[in-house]
């Protein structure tokens, strides 16, 4: 949709004229009448301006594709050695949740080598169905030849929603496929709800968390998203009634132009999205040289350690230690917050907690909006009682 301007009924005056009724200076006239980005549509133009000189056109209807060809939920298995991502079963138990508007069933997505036992393992978590490509050529992520699988299984199996979890892989993998079947694709959900007509409600946080927007593509199909890590949580295992389906690629799907030499493992460490307990520290930690004092406190309480933004852009902490939309997701049994306001984008990582306990010298700080215990002080006097307390 948009405005058509139709210069054979513009004539000086009209021009002149157009170019007054703009309130925002996006019309132009040079014997041409022109309409630049400045416009915000408001069709003053169109109401009184020079009859049929702007006019506003509607672009056609999409064409609606045909929705009960499109059946289940489907979620891609990441998995890394045979092993699942807890992502991914994260989002087993969202899928299990939605299809129970449609009557559809869940679906799952496996690709690489000698994952048989993975496979049985999403049975156990209730997938109906999952397919399976089990080739030596898949055993690294390349991301063609998974894209490929991903896209094959797609066409072949038409799931109507597609579930991927937001890591590093399938934050690579998801957009490649998206536009290779011409689907929408929404970021980092942090809400899913389902339509009894299978349209998918994405939502997620946008305009810096200030908003949540909510995405519906009710035309096309797959609809794809991706959910970040400890957003929802797993199903308790059950016995399995669902069944494995094996996929097969023609040999040149499964060749891609990167080769992996060989793979080096990284020293494990534990990840924030994985703890328990954290202990999480904002902009009132006074000095760089205070974290030798926070980490000694964090240490007696058996808490990861984490902070907000403001502290990574200083170069206080890596990236990797950061909570909010801009950092991780966590679901910890306990964080414990000090000297952190509170912002939108912070509280929108953690604040599915189980219990959150703020400590904060501002009683207005928007942090205790979202604790379930708060103390309003000094976080050098407060953190060593309460560790004490607690039994550090």
């Amino acid at each position: 949709m948009g405005l058509v301007i139709h210069q054979e009924k513009i004539d000086p005056a009209a021009g002149e004229k157009l170019v007054s009724i703009c309130p925002f200076g996006a019309i132009s006239y040079d014997g041409k009448l022109h309409i630049s980005s400045a416009c915000k549509m408001c069709k003053l133009c169109v109401k009184k301006g020079p009859e049929g000189a702007v006019t506003f056109e509607e672009e056609a209807p999409a064409a609606v594709c045909n929705k009960d060809e499109w059946k289940g939920v489907a979620v891609f298995a990441e998995q890394r050695r045979g092993r699942v991502h807890p992502v991914s079963l994260e989002l087993v138990g969202k899928a299990r949740e939605l299809v129970k508007v449609t009557g559809h069933p869940v679906l799952a997505l496996l690709i690489g080598s000698n994952v048989r036992e993975a496979a049985e393992e999403l049975l156990s978590y209730g997938v109906d169905r999952v397919y399976v490509y089990d080739d030596p050529a898949l055993q690294d992520f390349v991301i063609t030849p998974y894209a490929n699988a991903f896209a094959d299984f797609i066409e072949r199996v038409k799931p109507s929603s597609i579930l991927v979890g937001a890591t590093v892989l399938g934050r690579s993998l998801a957009p490649k496929v998206a536009a290779r079947v011409r689907a929408g694709l929404t970021a980092d959900c942090t809400m899913l709800e389902m339509k009894e007509n299978t349209d998918l409600v994405q939502i997620r946080p946008a305009f810096g968390g200030n908003i949540m927007a909510r995405i519906v593509t009710p035309n096309t199909r797959p609809q794809f998203c991706t959910v970040r890590y400890k957003i929802f949580s797993a199903p308790e295992k059950e016995a399995p009634h669902g069944e494995i389906v094996s996929m097969a690629l023609p040999a040149e799907k499964l060749a891609g132009k990167t080769e992996v030499l060989r793979t080096v493992k990284k020293p494990e460490e534990t990840d924030i999205s994985d703890a328990e307990v954290i202990l999480a520290v904002g902009r009132g930690v006074k000095s760089r040289d205070d974290l030798e004092f926070i980490a000694g406190i964090a240490e007696k309480l058996g808490a990861k350690l984490a902070c907000t933004r403001p502290l990574v852009e200083a170069g206080w902490f890596d990236a990797k230690h950061q909570i909010g939309l801009s950092g991780r997701t966590v679901k910890p049994k306990l964080i414990i917050t000090a000297g952190v306001s509170g912002s939108v984008q912070f509280a929108a990582g953690m604040r599915s907690s189980d219990v959150i306990i703020a400590i904060n010298n501002d009683p207005n700080a928007s942090v205790f909006d979202i604790a379930h215990y708060g103390f309003v002080g000094d976080l050098y006097e407060i953190l060593p009682k309460l560790a004490e307390k607690m039994g550090g």
